[in-house]
């Protein structure tokens, strides 16, 4: 994997949750709560995973504050905010275009996500 930098790019932001996660950072520093309240439908485990996965590669960081009771934040990294456009371009195309591939997938509802074999 490490020899294919697309690849690897690709299996990092493909997670159904990666990219809602990065959205949801991109106007500023969030707590956990607030994450999963913008996240929709995200569980705290989940959301937990996820932000594990994008701070291991350098797209979150992780900022604790001594208080009491205890804060962390998460925002984005100078490498996770180079992925604000094409996030941004890609939330443009699903807002033009969602209406249609849910039409479409009403309309054929028989056929698989993958192709099968012969």
């Amino acid at each position: 994997m490490a020899d294919c930098p697309a690849r690897t790019a690709i299996e990092v932001i493909a997670n159904k949750w990666t990219v809602v996660t990065l959205y949801a950072l991109a106007d500023g520093p969030k707590r956990h709560g607030e994450l999963v309240d913008l996240s929709g439908g995200i569980s705290r485990k989940v959301l937990t995973e996820t932000l594990r996965r994008l701070q291991r590669h350098g797209l979150v960081d992780r900022q604790r504050y001594a208080e009491a009771p205890p804060r962390v934040e998460y925002s984005l990294t100078a490498l996770g905010r180079t992925l604000q456009e094409p996030i941004t371009m890609l939330t443009a195309w699903a807002q033009e275009h969602g209406a249609a591939l849910a039409d479409f997938q009403e309309a054929a509802p028989d056929q698989k996500d993958s192709i099968s074999a012969p």
